[in-house]
């Protein structure tokens, strides 16, 4: 039993990775509700390409995992009919790179049932998929195109990048009533471990979480940025340059409110992902930064990204952004006047 800074009672917690978080989750969520269901490709008896599923059909049987063909748009349209009928089905695609075959079922069914059906269809549907790059797996198996979904009213877009935030988040997507796209960065999937609270642990969506505090610039991260951001910041306070790390979690809804007012108070900001640059989340934070926080900035708002090109193999290492390439761009938004 340990204690958690900010809970009064003692709180069992559980080393886990982040991938263990995941399947932690879903073993929680299917025994708490009989409604919740999953469904993918190999989700059942290989337990996911990731192993996120992994025992899943062992405790809960086929008629709650379902493994299904090859078939994205399938899965999704399945899972927005079992939706419709009162099931809480969570929906594993691979990779989020094979998620385009769903792209309409998603953005013009999933997305846009509750407003179309005046609120009687909510379409209680997750969608869980590992996205990004750092595995070697080239330019199919590496993307991250959040921006797509951000961009699409009707839908939640999160990425964890703790094993709390990813168990915690989690539990919020399957309980939240409006379809969720629940990212998983599986670079961090067994790289990053950390003690996860026993139990119905929730992360609210539109939460941020200050990684680390600071004076004198904002470094905004989410997934799998935030280690090389929250590694870049220790290195520069050895240089007397105070970053606040600031770890999104939520990406719609975004928790304005924390981004503008670790701005107030730095007055600098670098945004931080690896997705490609032109149309990238980060340019949305720059223009409510611009709109809403102006007069608090010293400097240009910095942007760390990938490029804009298709995802490579052999230079994965220069396309995704590392601690030297994000200290850097915070020395010079630092220096800048």
């Amino acid at each position: 039993m340990r204690r958690h800074p900010r809970d009064p009672v003692e709180v069992a917690v559980t080393e886990l990775t982040v991938v263990q978080a995941v399947n932690r989750a879903l073993h929680e969520a299917m025994r708490a509700d009989p409604d919740v269901v999953v469904l993918g490709e190999d989700v059942g008896v290989n337990g996911g390409v990731f192993r996120a599923t992994d025992g899943l059909l062992k405790e809960f049987g086929a008629d709650r995992v379902l493994d299904t063909p090859l078939s994205e748009t399938g899965i999704v349209g399945t899972a927005i009919g079992m939706a419709l009928y009162g099931l809480k089905p969570v929906a594993e695609i691979q990779f989020l790179d094979f998620i385009y075959p769903a792209f309409d079922q998603i953005v013009s069914e999933l997305a846009k049932l509750r407003y179309r059906s005046g609120g009687q269809f909510p379409c209680h549907v997750v969608i869980r998929t590992p996205y990004g790059g750092g595995i070697k797996g080239g330019l199919y198996h590496s993307q991250s195109t959040e921006a797509y979904f951000c961009h699409t009213a009707g839908l939640k877009v999160v990425v964890p990048s703790t094993p709390a935030d990813a168990k915690g988040l989690l539990l919020s997507a399957v309980a939240d009533e409006d379809p969720v796209i629940f990212l998983e960065p599986k670079r961090i999937y067994r790289a990053v471990s950390g003690e996860v609270p026993d139990g119905d642990h929730r992360v609210p969506f539109g939460q941020a979480r200050t990684v680390r505090d600071g004076t004198d610039v904002s470094v905004f991260a989410y997934g799998a940025m935030v280690p090389p951001s929250a590694e870049a910041a220790t290195t520069l306070a050895g240089e007397g340059i105070s970053a606040e790390v600031v770890d999104l979690r939520s990406l719609v809804p975004l928790d304005e409110a924390a981004v503008l007012a670790s701005v107030a108070k730095t007055g600098r900001a670098v945004v931080v992902h690896e997705a490609a640059r032109f149309c990238g989340f980060g340019a949305e934070l720059a223009a409510l930064l611009a709109e809403k926080a102006f007069y608090s900035l010293k400097a240009p708002i910095a942007r760390v990204t990938g490029y804009d090109t298709p995802f490579p193999y052999a230079l994965e290492h220069v396309y995704l952004p590392g601690p030297e390439r994000i200290a850097a761009a915070v020395r010079d938004a630092v220096r800048a006047n």
